[in-house]
């Protein structure tokens, strides 16, 4: 399944620094940032309540929030995309 992963990490403090660096990291260990606190991952469910988990652990929830979405497939039925960074299919060939 395919889920977007939106979040808002108050950073006035060096905490909250620390946890939007974390929470980051986590989305980029799932997929691929679309927008600077927006990202795409194509994750079974498994790694679902993985990421949830993981997230959820890095956010303060008085402060942050969190959203995640899954997507309607096919994702380029439903997406439309404008501007530079087009998104990365991850069920194509890598070619390195």
């Amino acid at each position: 399944m395919q889920v977007l992963v939106t979040y808002d990490v108050a950073t006035e403090k060096d905490d909250g620094k620390k946890r939007l660096r974390k929470v980051a990291q986590v989305c980029k260990n799932f997929g691929q940032r679309v927008q600077k606190s927006v990202f795409e991952c194509l994750v079974d469910q498994g790694q679902y309540e993985q990421l949830l988990r993981a997230l959820v652990k890095c956010i303060d929830e008085k402060e942050d929030t969190l959203r995640v979405y899954r997507l309607r497939e096919p994702k380029e039925q439903f997406c439309r995309h404008f501007g530079v960074k087009p998104s990365m299919n991850f069920q194509d060939p890598l070619v390195i």
